[in-house]
C-alpha cells in the first residue's frame, strides 16, 4: 500500500518518482540496495520506502543522528611504515543543495553544477591547484593520459544506466586533478562531486589531511560562487544518490600485499575483515575479481560513525591484518 500512496508523487527539485528510484531493483535481481534518490526531497517524500532500507543496510536505529568530524589531530598513529602498502586513497561524495542528485538531476542542473565547479576550481591554490578536463570534446591525448593514470570514469555501468545516471552522457561531466595528481574531483558521475585524495605509500594521515583541506576548499569555493552549501541532513549526514553512501560518504582504502592471508584463503580474510569493520576487494574495483596477493582494504561503514572514527578503524585494522599476515606467512612457509 506504500506504492499506492507514493507512486503518484513527484519531487519538487527534479520531478523524481518512486518508479525511477527503484528501477534497478525491478530490472536486476542482484542488488544489495537497489534504490537511488533523485534529489534530497526523495529521502523525505519517499521516506516510508527509504527509511527501513537505510536502517537495515547501515544498522542504525530509526531515531539515530549523524555527526561529522574531520579533525585530523584526533587520529592516533598511522599505518605501520614497514607494511607493504602500495597506495592510499580516501574519497567522499558531495552534492550541492538545490540541484538534483545524479539519478534525478535535470540536464540543465547538471550543466549548471559543472559550470559552478569550473569557475570555482580556477581559484584552487597551492598544492590543490590544477586543471579541469570536461569529458565533452576531450582531446585524445588527454583522454589517454587520464586512462593511464586510472582517473577516467567510463559510461556503461548497467546500474548507473538503469538508475538514470548516464542520461545526456557525457555532457556536464568531467575530471579535475591537481598538478601532483594527489587530489581529484569527479564531476557529475554517481554524485555531483566525488572528492578524492590519494598518493603512493601508506601515509593515511597525510592523505586524510589533504582530503579535509580539499573538501573545505571545494565547499567554500562553491559557496562563494552560488551561495549554496553541500546537502547535509542531521539524520543522514551528507546526502548521496545511493543510500549506501549516506553519512560520511567516505571510503578510505589502501592497496596492500597480504601473501599470508592469500594462502590462508579469501573467505577467511573476508571474515576477519568483517570483525575489524573493514571490507576487502580485489584491486580492480568493485566488480573486478582478485588478482595475486594485493588487496584493496577499506572501511565498511559510512553512516553512524564520524570520518575520523572510520579512518582510525582503517588504520588500526590494516595494522592488525599486517601483523597477522606476518604470522600467517610463517605458518604457510612463505618467504618474502
Amino acid at each position: 500500500e506504500k506504492w499506492d500512496k507514493l507512486s503518484g508523487k513527484k519531487t519538487a527539485t527534479s520531478g523524481f518518482t518512486l518508479a525511477k528510484a527503484i528501477a534497478c531493483a525491478v530490472e536486476f535481481d542482484n542488488q544489495h540496495c537497489g534504490i537511488y534518490a533523485g534529489d534530497w526531497d526523495s529521502y523525505k517524500d519517499f521516506a516510508a520506502v527509504f527509511d527501513p532500507i537505510i536502517q537495515e543496510y547501515h544498522g542504525i536505529s530509526a531515531d539515530a543522528k549523524h555527526t561529522s568530524d574531520m579533525d585530523v589531530s584526533k587520529l592516533v598513529g598511522n599505518v605501520d611504515p614497514s607494511a607493504p602498502v602500495k597506495s592510499t586513497r580516501i574519497r567522499v561524495g558531495r552534492n550541492i543543495d538545490g540541484f538534483g542528485l545524479s539519478a534525478g538531476i535535470t540536464q540543465q542542473q547538471r550543466v549548471d553544477v559543472e559550470k559552478l565547479f569550473k569557475s570555482a576550481s580556477k581559484k584552487f591554490s597551492g598544492d590543490l591547484a590544477g586543471d579541469y578536463y570536461p569529458l565533452t570534446g576531450m582531446d585524445e591525448k588527454v583522454r589517454q593520459q587520464l586512462v593511464d593514470d586510472h582517473f577516467l570514469f567510463m559510461s556503461g555501468d548497467p546500474n548507473l544506466k538503469v538508475g538514470g545516471m548516464e542520461r545526456d552522457w557525457p555532457e556536464g561531466r568531467g575530471i579535475f586533478h591537481n598538478n601532483e595528481k594527489t587530489f581529484l574531483v569527479w564531476v557529475n558521475e554517481e554524485d555531483q562531486f566525488r572528492i578524492i585524495s590519494m598518493q603512493k605509500g601508506g601515509d593515511v594521515k597525510g592523505v586524510f589531511e589533504r582530503l579535509v583541506k580539499a573538501i573545505d576548499t571545494v565547499g567554500s569555493s562553491v559557496k562563494a560562487e552560488s551561495g549554496k552549501e553541500f546537502m547535509l541532513d542531521e539524520k543522514y549526514g551528507y546526502i548521496h544518490t545511493c543510500p549506501t553512501n549516506l553519512g560520511t560518504g567516505m571510503r578510505a582504502s589502501v592497496h596492500i600485499d597480504l601473501p599470508g592471508w592469500t594462502a590462508e584463503g579469501a573467505d577467511k580474510l573476508k571474515a576477519r575483515c568483517e570483525e575489524l569493520a573493514l571490507q576487502p576487494r580485489g584491486t580492480r574495483g568493485e566488480s573486478g575479481g582478485q588478482t595475486g596477493i594485493t588487496y584493496d582494504i577499506s572501511n565498511k561503514h559510512r553512516l553512524g560513525y564520524s570520518e575520523v572514527q572510520l579512518v582510525q578503524t582503517m588504520i588500526n585494522g590494516v595494522n592488525k591484518l599486517y601483523e597477522e599476515d606476518v604470522e600467517l606467512q610463517k605458518k604457510h612457509n612463505i618467504s618474502a
